[in-house]
């Protein structure tokens, strides 16, 4: 990596090189590297080709949720090494025993889901007892000992003559003036530990039937979490030890060093263990981590299971923003696919066709025996286990599936072609086969481009594009909206055709075909984006042709290099077709801020985005979104004027791009420097 940093010696010539070998020639690129560093910002890097940056960060520091292995984290106890030797302690040995079934539990989640690669998160036990006899038993265990804690502080509460009646119960600690509130503490931990449980289980019932139940468990777990950190200042000053000042090395609530814990214990007697130690999370860490875990698994709990595909894929890119972790996402992409069905409940085939704005009758036809048609269905199943992963890895991966979708398209196309041509039928169903080939193959083509956007939007998200990438980002984008606005556009003018010829008379049907159509909303909603879109993009050509800003300049990547890093996947797919760098160049070429067009781009993504306001009254998500872009569109409006006025008269105005916002849709800041 290379820093920038000023020095005089910027200039400096290439070292001589080293003698070279037999086949090998070698250069000491130490003072390119030195020159190099002139000309990157902070937090930028020169990397080779064969560099993979995910690679070099996946050695990661957590606990054992966020990457460690188990034998470095949980099973650092020693408790939970001999399952045996706690058997004489019924509360350690049940708190031992829900611990043990939890791990396995969340083990089994995640490799159900097959995502803990994309984590590191370490599933191997090395031959540790993650499932030890009678650890199915645990919450009846823990139940047990949940009813002797709660006569514990039953008796430590009770008036002096009731005391003598329950004093076969042994205290937990030594100053029984203490007990009261000690007993308090522990409750509320094995509660936790009950519940959390219960959450665990609940999620992974079939078809979704756990999900009220563990909702309530949710907030059983959120309640106990509250109590044990109104316990943390009576054990802080209750301890019997010295505890820790800094609050990023407390583990405990009571400021001591755990019991029994030592995270090098086992990487000397278990050899495949990863060597490096890990820094367990502090007390407050752990459980503000827990109190998020909790929040995100809510929401899934919230959702309600409509087996609608558009439903479906907006729950999963919406929750994705509260950034879950892969515990959350593991038990998402458990919950959306079951045994090949969405839900568990409904086909793949069925989904398609109500996607794809099929009548239902439509889900059962014998088309979906044909093998293209089941590859779509495990392309879907694909699609949705890739929204699942965290962003990083998400990208990547609809960059590589994006080729797949373009590819099913002309098998299908081959496809339907031969069975049409085959199929001796009826008029009757011979026109049913034509309307579901054309229905299927439009949304195929409208889920491409989505994928095709899914994957530049990211790119935002994860900070891949620096400023001076915003204008061919934007002209990318611009012109995969318009292609999904026609492929939506036109699947939904088809099914409302075959609506309108089912109801209506044929003599009533032609009189009607000359009508206009009314835009549906979520085509506006398109077209507003497409309007925001060209708006920055004609913004950001303008500024870089009449004030010289914003230019893609340096002395390792051209503007043609840069559009081919970020665009290979979409070229290689040829989505779609023309959209070259040459095509980019010609477009942005030319405009000034004078282009007329440009002036009306915000200003009419502002309109459709009020009027709109009607069409999504009774979902607020959407609402929230109108009013996003209307922000946006908005102050890039005001900047645009501005910039009209001064821009080519004012060389000190300063201009920036932000995303305070919106996410995706940068806003444009003008300011005198």
């Amino acid at each position: 990596m290379a820093e920038a940093d000023g020095g005089e010696d910027a200039k400096a010539p290439l070292s001589p090189p080293i003698p070279s070998g037999k086949d090998t020639a070698w250069f000491d690129v130490s003072s390119l590297l030195h020159r190099a560093s002139h000309d990157l910002r902070n937090d930028e890097l020169i990397t080779g080709d064969d560099f993979n940056l995910f690679a070099a960060m996946s050695a990661l520091e957590a606990t054992w949720h966020k990457g460690g292995s188990l034998a470095q984290t949980v099973y650092s106890c020693i408790y939970l090494l001999r399952p045996e030797r706690t058997s004489s302690h019924a509360l350690l040995h049940s708190f031992c025993r829900v611990i043990r079934a939890t791990c396995s539990a969340l083990v089994s989640a995640v490799s159900d889901a097959r995502t803990n690669e994309e984590e590191d998160l370490f599933t191997m036990a090395y031959g540790l007892p993650l499932k030890a006899n009678g650890d199915e038993k645990c919450l009846s265990m823990i139940h047990a000992v949940d009813e002797t804690l709660c006569r514990q502080l039953k008796a430590c509460s009770a008036p002096v003559s009731e005391k003598a009646v329950l004093e076969d119960i042994e205290p937990l600690q030594t100053h029984l003036d203490l007990e009261e509130d000690f007993c308090k503490a522990v409750l509320c931990r094995i509660r936790f530990r009950k519940h959390f449980y219960h959450v665990l289980t609940c999620l992974r019932k079939p078809q979704g039937r756990g999900l009220e139940l563990a909702k309530k468990h949710i907030i059983s777990c959120l309640s106990e979490l509250d109590s044990m950190l109104n316990t943390e200042e009576f054990l802080r000053h209750n301890s019997a030890c010295g505890t820790v000042k800094n609050e990023d090395e407390k583990t405990t609530a009571s400021g001591c060093q755990p019991v029994g814990f030592d995270s090098t214990l086992n990487s000397r007697s278990a050899a495949p263990t990863p060597p490096r130690a890990i820094k367990l999370l502090s007390w407050k860490k752990a459980v503000n981590y827990f109190q998020k875990l909790l929040h995100d698994l809510g929401v899934i709990c919230s959702y309600p299971l409509d087996p609608v595909f558009e439903g479906a894929m907006r729950f999963v890119v919406d929750i994705q923003k509260f950034q879950p972790d892969l515990v959350a996402r593991a038990h998402i992409q458990l919950l959306l696919v079951q045994d090949g069905k969405l839900y568990g409940r409904e086909s793949l085939f069925a989904v398609i066709c109500k996607a794809a704005l099929l009548p239902e009758g439509a889900k059962n036809h014998d088309i979906q025996k044909n093998e293209s048609v089941q590859q779509l269905g495990q392309l879907l199943i694909t699609l949705f286990r890739v929204l699942c992963a965290n962003t990083a890895w998400q990208r990547r991966k609809l960059g590589k599936i994006l080729q797949d979708w373009r590819i099913i398209y002309v098998q299908l196309e081959l496809a339907f072609r031969k069975v049409f041509g085959e199929a001796a039928s009826t008029p009757v169903e011979q026109d049913l086969l034509l309307r579901v080939c054309k229905h299927i193959l439009i949304w195929v083509e409208e889920q491409t481009y989505w994928i095709a956007l899914r994957f530049l939007m990211l790119g935002f998200e994860l900070d891949l594009y620096s400023t001076d990438e915003y204008c061919m980002v934007y002209w990318y984008i611009y012109i995969y909206l318009i292609k999904l606005a026609e492929k939506t556009h036109l699947k939904i003018m088809l099914s409302n055709d075959s609506s309108r010829r089912k109801s209506k008379k044929k003599k009533d049907f032609v009189k009607d075909v000359g009508k206009d159509y009314q835009v549906p909303p979520v085509v506006q909603l398109i077209q507003c984006y497409i309007y925001v879109a060209q708006g920055l993009m004609m913004m950001l050509a303008s500024l870089r042709n009449e004030n010289k800003i914003f230019l893609c300049q340096g002395p390792f990547n051209s503007e043609h290099e840069r559009f081919v890093q970020h665009f290979e996947v979409l070229q290689k797919a040829c989505l779609p077709d023309h959209a070259s760098f040459f095509s980019f160049s010609e477009t942005v070429a030319n405009i000034r801020f004078s282009t007329v067009s440009m002036h009306n781009c915000f200003k009419d993504a502002q309109k459709i985005a009020k009027d709109l306001r009607g069409g999504f009254a009774n979902n607020p998500d959407r609402l929230a979104e109108l009013r996003r872009i209307e922000q946006v569109a908005e102050h890039n409006h005001v900047a645009l004027n501005l910039l009209c006025r001064l821009g080519s008269l004012e060389p000190s105005l300063k201009v920036s791009f932000d995303f305070i916002h919106h996410p995706h849709f940068a806003t444009a800041s003008v300011k005198r420097s």
